[in-house]
């Protein structure tokens, strides 16, 4: 037998409702902020993402399904979708437009890392970014969005975590500092923090590892070297989020995992899922246009796992959405039933009754009991007498009340 690759996972239809349910909840909620959805190639050139990402990121380095094309080409499934969003803004012209541009995506994300809860070889992401706006008050507006999203689907037991990782300048300060202090601990850090030091020493703040954390606890704090501007911005996203009445706590260790975060950077994290708590996380880019080849341009944005976020919902019993049903099971008894139930369900369905009947070839009992199955909200048995009669006993299934309705009336009955 064939078997689904590692790190993948079928969406089974009984499951289907939850997808619908989160996925409704995001486009609802993107849709009051003003913005709208955009769909981006589900490969790119893999040069896109070693510019945009960074080439000394774990998603480049080691989690990348890259591969030739027919014609040489190196390309890449879509490690995360932020790159790709920047491609199109500059290739479609998207600057020459109105700015801010406001853009949402819903989208598959690739990366070969050892699967764990939440976190698949292929996992669907909810991604907002917002380009052209440098103000702090375009960082609190994705911040906003993303707490609203959260909250909207039933989430509560979420804490947001901010951090500046400050500009160029102050950054280099900093990586110096950093340097200095992990230098002098470096032998007690595993390998790939030892790696890190000399590629990109801010990385090492993100390893989950507990003997590096334990080093890193002492470390020095990047809010310690933000430059006027940078903490000047910093401390407005601050006072906005309060105003914004969205709580938050300031996280000096937070840096993020990819190379073009500038600023801002924030998770919400979520204490019912275990030790990988984040549910959400995202922050600013001024760079990152610049960076695959277009013109200087503030952006800021975030990423959501929705594995993720499902998971806490269904440990928490959060889920607020029922599995689709039925509207309506119309049994038949008799060939002459069996030929006409096809044609009412397709009236039927054509004024907007979700209507199934036999296929199976099933006798009246089994019939009712696959009506039940599939959470039928209402039930019908035709056979020669309801042809002749042109009406049909229609039962509520589940207060077992019946009434008597003629076909032409079904759909009214049912909708009603």
């Amino acid at each position: 037998m064939i078997t689904i690759p590692k790190g993948t996972k079928d969406m089974l239809p009984q499951d289907a409702f939850k997808w619908h349910y989160v996925e409704a909840r995001a486009r609802e909620t993107a849709a009051l902020f003003g913005f709208r959805e955009m769909r981006t190639p589900m490969f790119e050139h893999t040069e896109l993402f070693a510019r945009g990402v960074g080439e000394t990121t774990d998603i480049v380095t080691k989690e990348m399904y890259t591969f030739l094309d027919k014609g040489g080409r190196s390309m890449t499934l879509r490690p995360e979708g932020t790159a790709g969003v920047a491609r199109a803004y500059i290739e479609n012209g998207l600057q020459q437009q109105t700015l801010p541009m406001k853009a949402y995506y819903l989208a598959s994300v690739f990366r070969y890392e050892r699967p764990q809860n939440g976190r698949l070889r292929e996992h669907h992401q909810f991604g907002v970014e917002l380009y052209g706006s440098e103000s702090p008050a375009a960082d609190a507006e994705v911040i906003a969005l993303a707490h609203t999203f959260l909250t909207s689907v039933g989430l509560k037991s979420l804490s947001l975590n901010i951090n500046s990782i400050g500009c160029k300048e102050c950054r280099a300060k900093f990586n110096a500092a950093l340097k200095e202090y992990i230098g002098a601990n470096l032998g007690g850090m595993c390998n790939e923090c030892r790696d890190r030091f000399d590629r990109n020493p801010l990385r090492i703040l993100d390893c989950k590892q507990e003997k590096c954390r334990a080093i890193t606890a002492g470390a020095p704090k990047i809010t310690d070297f933000l430059c006027e501007d940078c903490r000047a911005h910093f401390e407005e996203l601050g006072r906005r989020l309060t105003a914004l009445g969205v709580p938050f706590k300031v996280n000096p260790s937070i840096v993020r995992g990819l190379d073009y975060y500038t600023r801002t950077v924030f998770e919400f994290v979520s204490e019912d899922i275990g030790a990988q708590g984040t549910v959400c996380g995202g922050g600013r880019y001024d760079r990152l246009v610049e960076e695959v080849g277009g013109k200087p341009t503030p952006a800021v944005g975030f990423g959501l796992g929705l594995e993720r976020l499902l998971m806490v919902l269904e440990n928490t019993a959060m889920l607020a959405a029922e599995p689709e049903c039925t509207d309506l099971y119309i049994a038949s008894l008799g060939e002459k039933a069996g030929e006409y139930v096809p044609v009412l369900a397709a009236k039927l369905r054509a004024d907007g009754v979700k209507t199934e009947y036999d296929l199976m070839g099933r006798g009246l009992k089994a019939q009712m009991k696959y009506a039940d199955k599939c959470g039928a909200r209402f039930s019908a048995v035709i056979g020669d007498d309801e042809l002749e009669k042109g009406e049909v006993s229609l039962k509520n299934m589940t207060t077992g009340e019946s009434a008597v309705c003629t076909f032409s009336r079904l759909a009214e009955a049912v909708l009603a």
